[in-house]
């Protein structure tokens, strides 16, 4: 709204918004009533941070249960102690600045890790790499797209928005 006020086209922008909320709470209705899963979401590998600002709410609305971050508080450190003691039914990796080639690359880095083969989300498959640079790191319209991510990942195969494979992939 304040982009668009600034160009001076304060309509616009405020369709934008109202098109965006419209479009989001059709998604969050998608998935209301659906099996709801454990998720941790990493913004950053070495040292480990799991994802805050808006993604924890982009999960809940998405159908998944956050184990780390809090809705509108900076993105935090946390221990790899951490992430075995929640053990998430799911890890979503979306590394703050890289795209799916440059975090597949750098996950190296946390898969190596003592006890990663112990966790639930590796044992049962369900890791999953993103761009982080386009779809999480940043606020704005393609939040639309970041939610959609979201859902194509906690219900794959079920929902398909066209996103898979450029913009998330399942760790191999």
């Amino acid at each position: 709204k304040n982009i668009s006020e600034a160009l001076g086209d304060k309509k616009s922008g405020l369709n934008l918004i109202r098109n965006m909320k419209n479009r989001m709470n059709q998604l969050t209705k998608l998935v209301k009533g659906k099996k709801k899963r454990t998720v941790a979401s990493i913004e950053w590998i070495d040292p480990l941070m799991s994802a805050g600002n808006w993604v924890p709410e982009l999960i809940e609305m998405a159908g998944g249960i956050n184990l780390f971050g809090i809705t509108g508080k900076h993105s935090t450190w946390m221990d790899f102690k951490d992430l075995c003691d929640k053990d998430p039914e799911v890890l979503i990796i979306m590394p703050c600045g890289y795209g799916i080639e440059k975090s597949l690359i750098e996950m190296k880095t946390l898969t190596s890790t003592s006890g990663w083969d112990n966790l639930s989300a590796v044992k049962k498959n369900q890791v999953y790499v993103t761009d982080g640079n386009q779809y999480f790191n940043r606020p704005g319209p393609r939040l639309v797209a970041s939610l959609e991510i979201l859902i194509e990942i906690l219900y794959e195969g079920l929902f398909n928005f066209g996103h898979y494979e450029s913009s998330w992939v399942r760790l191999k």
